[in-house]
């Protein structure tokens, strides 16, 4: 039985009084799944997932109303760090801390948080979590290297696992491998399909193929509005909504 994981009810996001990005959008997102956002640039799909890990926070002009419900918590209620140890974040560049070596990138998030571990628990958070994302064997040796070191496929897989090494419940992804060529984009596809296994991941796409390759349930968004959510497969062989119909056959984008 498919479990709901997030709840969003009725949310609206505005950088302005005049100026609605997200408009009364409701949608569940189903757990160990991997759901894709897609539609037109400005369409409100990033904003939409910023909220879903109170990154809107980190600006005073920006205003969020509604609920977003984390297993029944609502996380507009719970204090930031509580809410990012929960639901972890993967830009669109790649971007590891610069002046952070392979191994502090990986802890990051445990010395931002004040969370302490031991030399031995360290090392084992390490190692799990960069097998996790297939990259232990190609920087096991070269630990107390910078991560920006790394190619350009490595370094996003090395802020995945920056992201896992807490352990999220959800990881949320905008547009991880558009800066990246075909043959790390693929490898990133690869891993996370193996990852939802682990983890929920929320996924803004601007690539059709990509969406259709990885996700089971997508959502097409249009000027701040949820036009269409519904199993992939579905939605691209039989949209219900003429606006999703002429996304999907390139008339507009």
């Amino acid at each position: 039985m498919d479990t709901n994981i997030i709840s969003i009810k009725n949310l609206n996001i505005s950088y302005t009084s005049s100026v609605m990005s997200v408009k009364n959008v409701s949608a569940d997102i189903r757990q160990n799944q991997i759901t894709a956002i897609m539609g037109p640039s400005g369409c409100g799909k990033s904003t939409l997932l910023r909220a879903l890990n109170r990154m809107h926070s980190l600006y005073k002009n920006i205003t969020v109303t509604g609920q977003i419900l984390l297993e029944n918590q609502n996380i507009l209620e719970m204090p930031d760090i509580a809410v990012r140890r929960k639901i972890g974040m993967v830009f669109q560049q790649p971007n590891p801390f610069p002046t952070m070596s392979i191994a502090e990138n990986v802890m990051a998030g445990y010395t931002l948080s004040g969370i302490r571990t031991n030399r031995q628990r360290r090392a084992e958070i390490i190692e799990t979590t960069l097998k996790s994302v297939g990259l232990w064997d190609e920087v096991k040796d070269v630990l107390t290297k910078r991560g920006t070191f790394l190619s350009g496929g490595q370094q996003q897989r090395l802020c995945i696992a920056r992201a896992l090494a807490l352990k999220p419940k959800v990881l949320l992804m905008d547009e991880p491998t558009s800066a990246l060529d075909p043959i790390a984009t693929a490898r990133i596809e690869e891993l996370l399909l193996q990852l939802k296994n682990e983890v929920t991941i929320v996924i803004v796409t601007h690539n059709m193929g990509q969406a259709r390759r990885i996700a089971s349930r997508s959502m097409f968004m249009y000027l701040g509005e949820l036009i269409e959510y519904d199993e992939t497969e579905r939605l691209f062989t039989s949209p219900s909504h003429q606006q999703t119909k002429a996304y999907l056959a390139g008339h507009f984008g």
